[in-house]
């Protein structure tokens, strides 16, 4: 039952977003594709607060989860290598919708507090309260019963595949840290993700750049089997529309384009400049589905994976066989380090949606609660069964996507006009 939800919910978001994405980008003279002011965007004059940069890796935090490691793998598993083709191209077509949501974001957020989103131009902007609060509510309970617990379950099922150490262990310890961290707020965990993302972005790509040249024989072949299974038609119903489907969904659990996170991270920076701050957001879109899960998909498409079994999978049991395959005895290893990485700095950021979701709900609720719930959420993704956390998360995604492209559509007037007057000056 709940899968046949999803399902029906995930084809009515694919729509929106194509279509949205498509419109977007024609009135707005296609943002995501200008790569000069996409590079001028990272330039930052303001020294005070935290940068639109430091913002960008909050954001890519978020973003380069285990949904970049796991979900893609449990993606080409599911619906074979044409979904990675699915998720290059809603990369682009979506890459417009993150750019109109962080121009919204920063026009309307709460300047003082450094605070804003989806919430609070749903509420300013089209003078919806109750569905802004909505989304803020659904924006928490997707972090504590979803995302940040795939993150913790990921971890451990990777650390299974060196080492049978006690899930209860392995959680509580990861708890603990996540709570020294978000106790510092939002400067502390800018500091931290500031140095973890280039870390972990610069080792995962040098790794699948090994993969390919050592195996560029297989690399056009690789190629040649996106593209052709991407468009293979038949049987249409069972086949093209699921492979498209799944690819759309992994692509947008991924990046997060569609959904409105990325502008409430953008808020936290000391930046007013909506279309600076979007066409920043544009790159993390990049960076996350062109860069980060591409690799993944290199270094899975060139394993034999097609031979597999894997019963109740989370994705990263594939990604474990191919890093073991590529990189001997080490493989395992590696990948724990990634997905620590990966999984660790989500978990952060997670944290800080919630937090800045809980603010806008209610100034009277303390913030502490948030800062209990997070490391208890942590605990509880390690003993918690993946597919019924995968399947929860990909509803409320899908939720908070249709709230989120409803208000852009709304707002689109607006959007146009903020962009094109920027645009002038």
């Amino acid at each position: 039952m709940i899968e046949n939800i999803k399902d029906i919910m995930w084809a009515v978001v694919t729509v929106l977003i194509i279509i949205n994405g498509i419109k977007f980008s024609i009135k707005l003279h296609f943002p995501q594709l200008k790569i000069n002011k996409i590079i001028k965007s990272l330039k930052n004059t303001d020294k005070k607060g935290i940068s639109p940069v430091k913002t960008l890796f909050l954001t890519l935090a978020g973003r380069i989860g285990v949904g970049s490691i796991a979900g893609v793998a449990l993606a080409i598993y599911i619906g074979g290598p044409g979904t990675i083709f699915w998720m290059w191209i809603i990369a682009i077509i979506s890459g417009v919708l993150a750019y109109t949501e962080t121009l919204l974001s920063i026009k309307y957020k709460d300047i003082k507090n450094n605070i804003g989103g989806p919430s609070h131009y749903i509420k300013k902007g089209l003078n919806k309260k109750t569905l802004a609060i909505i989304y803020s509510s659904i924006v928490i309970i997707a972090y504590l019963i979803g995302f940040i617990p795939i993150q913790s379950n990921t971890i451990v099922k990777s650390i299974d595949m060196i080492e049978q150490v006690s899930h209860i262990t392995i959680g509580i310890i990861l708890a603990i840290i996540s709570f020294i961290v978000i106790k510092g707020g939002i400067n502390k965990i800018s500091k931290v993700t500031d140095k973890l993302v280039p870390l972990m972005t610069i080792l995962y790509i040098s790794m699948a750049l090994f993969v390919v040249i050592t195996n560029i024989e297989k690399f056009p072949q690789i190629i040649n089997q996106i593209i052709t299974e991407a468009f293979n038609l038949k049987p249409f119903f069972s086949g093209f529309i699921v492979v498209v489907l799944i690819g759309v969904q992994r692509a947008i659990f991924s990046n997060e384009s569609g959904i409105g996170l990325g502008g409430i991270a953008a808020s936290a920076s000391n930046s007013t400049d909506g279309t600076k701050s979007g066409y920043i957001q544009v790159l993390g879109i990049y960076i996350t589905t062109i860069v980060i899960c591409t690799a993944t998909a290199f270094m899975i498409l060139i394993f034999d994976y097609q031979n597999v079994v894997i019963n109740n999978p989370n994705g990263i049991e594939l990604t474990s066989m191919a890093f073991n395959h590529h990189f001997g005895s080490i493989g395992n290893i590696l990948l724990v380090l990634c997905i620590l990485l990966f999984s660790f700095s989500t978990i952060l950021t997670g944290y800080y949606y919630c937090e800045s979701s809980l603010k806008f709900i209610s100034t009277k609720i303390r913030i502490s609660t948030i800062k209990i719930l997070t490391p208890l959420s942590v605990l509880l993704g390690t003993i918690t069964s993946p597919t019924t956390i995968w399947a929860s998360v990909d509803i409320l995604v899908a939720i908070l996507a249709i709230i989120n492209i409803y208000a852009m559509v709304k707002l689109k007037d607006e959007i146009i006009t903020y962009h094109n007057k920027k645009e002038k000056l």
